[in-house]
């Protein structure tokens, strides 16, 4: 699972205010080589939740990502760290936690499992 689409998940158990970010826990992260493509990371850089990225990266063991999200005009070098986190990190095995419920996600061969108990629906 790339940092990506950790950045859209939220946690729909029934009563949860504080939907996301969901924390990882990380037991295997694979890099997996993608294409780089500064015009898309500019147009993401405004879509995605900064500080969410930025925390998943460091769970994952990547902390080259600066604190606060710089502007759409950001430098190469930048661009390149970015990618890496959003695109290349995949979360392998481990698991998502609903910060307010404690509620673990699997996720396994890069898979989430997001499905719900049935008293959580």
């Amino acid at each position: 699972m790339r940092l990506i689409m950790h950045n859209m998940l939220t946690c729909n158990i029934k009563g949860v205010i504080n939907k996301s970010p969901l924390r990882i826990e990380a037991e295997k992260v694979i890099k997996k080589e993608v294409d780089f493509n500064p015009d898309f990371l500019r147009h993401m850089l405004a879509k995605i939740e900064w500080k969410a990225l930025v925390d998943g990266a460091r769970s994952m063991g990547y902390t080259e990502l600066p604190v606060h999200a710089p502007g759409i005009e950001s430098d190469e070098p930048f661009l390149r760290k970015f990618h890496h986190a959003l695109l290349e990190l995949n979360l392998e095995e481990g698991s998502l936690v609903c910060q307010e419920s404690g509620r673990k996600f699997p996720v396994n061969k890069g898979v989430p499992n997001m499905l719900l108990h049935e008293k959580e629906v």
